[in-house]
């Protein structure tokens, strides 16, 4: 867990800084937010069986005999359903007494880009070496920190590329339009962990097959029904500063 520390960052994209800004990313605004710990990497293949086998939840559907596919233990899990994350963060609460959830989408954002707004986690300037990508990876997932140049400011990795993150945030239920728009506001509803499974949750991050660099930056936002678990989604988790302390 890495220590994301208390404090303002720009959250969102200015087109007029960044060429690739979606409008669901506007308006860029100043947000403030308290200290909280972000998992480094995506939760691996060899996390999620210890859950897997400790509760008997539901495993992936790449797995056999219960295990994670050979020779990717330390990949990210993928094929997990918003839900199956929330149920690991569950059972991480349960056998470590500290109350970990999946990041909200400011959480990650922070976490991706530190206070001074970059696009990418490294910079401002696309580099397709350091991030797994459609556009320069080996077309399937990599070991979790296989790409360190990468790393954000404060030494997070894989939050380009890889898979994309589920985020415990809400969009909404029309894809064309989110129900939670920007400036974000943690009050208005979207961090609704109980919310209708007809509501998108959002993600971020792009993944191993996103083609476009558009989707590697920090700002990026996408957005899936919580039951639904294709082949290139995943996440990792959060716990207040507080907490640990």
């Amino acid at each position: 867990m890495v220590l994301i520390p208390a404090g303002e960052f720009l959250m969102g994209s200015d087109p007029k800084k960044d060429k690739d800004a979606y409008d669901d990313e506007q308006p860029q605004h100043t947000l403030c937010l308290p200290d909280y710990y972000l998992a480094k990497t995506p939760v691996t293949n060899a996390q999620y069986a210890a859950f897997a086998q400790a509760t008997g939840h539901k495993q992936p559907e790449d797995w056999k005999g219960g295990n994670p596919p050979t020779g990717k233990e330390d990949h990210p899990v993928v094929n997990a359903s918003w839900h199956d994350a929330v149920a690991y963060c569950r059972w991480l609460s349960e056998v470590t007494g500290k109350p970990y959830n999946l990041p909200s989408e400011a959480e990650w954002e922070k976490g991706a880009r530190g206070s001074d707004g970059r696009i990418y986690p490294w910079g401002n300037q696309w580099d397709a070496e350091r991030c797994n990508t459609g556009e320069g990876g080996p077309g399937d997932t990599t070991p979790v920190g296989a790409y360190p140049q990468g790393a954000s400011p404060y030494g997070l990795l894989d939050m380009a590329g890889n898979v994309w993150e589920w985020t415990r945030s809400l969009w909404g239920e029309d894809s064309e339009e989110p129900d939670f728009s920007y400036p974000y506001n943690p009050k208005d509803g979207r961090e609704n962990l109980k919310a209708s499974d007809d509501v998108l949750r959002v993600l971020r991050g792009g993944s191993w097959i996103s083609g476009i660099e558009r989707s590697a930056r920090c700002s990026s936002r996408y957005y899936v029904l919580p039951a639904f678990f294709p082949g290139r989604r995943g996440f990792r988790v959060v716990v207040s500063a507080r907490s640990l302390s």
